[in-house]
């Protein structure tokens, strides 16, 4: 697991949904959920790419492996939640955000920011997660050095 890969593709997750966001804002389209669905798209990307990054450097191993592909979700995760609060906070706080109250899945009827910003973390977090293992499960199909297990109780090092 390398950390400076993690880093990049967490910042490129979160640059490519960042861009997406503002242009869906600039385009009037930031209501439509079903664009919103695009992120999947980066994130799979990018963890994707950090899979295959582990596997070009030899990095076996489905614990190593599933942890590098979460954290790199986390990664983007918390830079996007952060920076979206950022930037409803400078659109008008409490007003900006109803908005998006009712297209969310933990929507309702007035979510205070911080009810807001741990909604999109849990949302964001299981995505990351139902993510990281569906890519974990076709590379482990794909390429069979990932079957090997990692951990110090059965392959001593």
């Amino acid at each position: 697991m390398k950390a400076s890969r993690i880093i990049i593709n967490g910042i490129l997750i979160f640059v490519a949904m960042g861009a997406f966001f503002l242009l869906m804002q600039v385009f009037g389209l930031h209501r439509n959920v079903y664009l919103r669905l695009v992120n999947f798209v980066f994130v799979i990307y990018g963890i994707n790419r950090t899979l295959q990054g582990n596997f070009k450097d030899n990095i076996n191993g489905y614990f190593t492996n599933i942890a590098s592909a979460i954290l790199t979700g986390v990664l983007s995760l918390v830079l996007g939640v952060f920076a979206f609060m950022l930037y409803a906070e400078a659109q008008g706080g409490e007003a900006y955000l109803q908005e998006f109250a009712d297209t969310y899945i933990f929507g309702g009827s007035n979510p205070s920011p911080y009810q807001f910003g741990v909604g999109l973390f849990i949302e964001g977090l299981a995505s990351s997660v139902i993510v990281s293992f569906a890519l974990m499960q076709y590379w482990k199909d794909k390429v069979e050095k990932i079957d090997t297990v990692d951990d110090r109780a059965h392959n001593p090092h």
